[in-house]
């Protein structure tokens, strides 16, 4: 189970990043964005469930869990801020969620880097 959950969280780091990157690159939010982000979020998702599994004590309250939490949050904040902003078509909307999403991204990059520590 280990292998799969370090291949579906690798898998979030994968589509999560081609997501914002993209997004960012492009200069404007596009349903394709949006697609990638949620899949990062539902990858996310299922390797925390996994790996939470694979713990003895399941989840614990040290500051790897409270960044993953607070990352897996903003990355579902950042979808729906994404599919307003989609809905919406307001060219200030689309400038703020580019700023949001690197930020956002950055924070559930620590969490995913300060699980590779604790798995090393």
């Amino acid at each position: 189970m280990l292998v799969f959950a370090v291949i579906f969280v690798t898998l979030a780091l994968v589509f999560y990043t081609v997501g914002i990157w993209s997004e960012k690159r492009h200069g404007q939010l596009e349903i394709k964005h949006l697609l990638f982000l949620c899949a990062g979020l539902v990858f996310d998702v299922t390797g925390t469930i996994l790996m939470s599994k694979l713990s003895d004590k399941g989840f614990e309250l040290n500051l790897h869990g409270i960044i993953g939490i607070v990352g897996i949050l903003l990355m579902a904040v950042t979808v729906i801020y994404a599919v307003v902003v989609l809905a919406i078509k307001n060219d200030k909307a689309r400038k703020n969620f580019s700023k949001f999403s690197v930020v956002v991204w950055l924070i559930w990059l620590l969490s995913y880097l300060s699980g590779m520590m604790i798995g090393i």
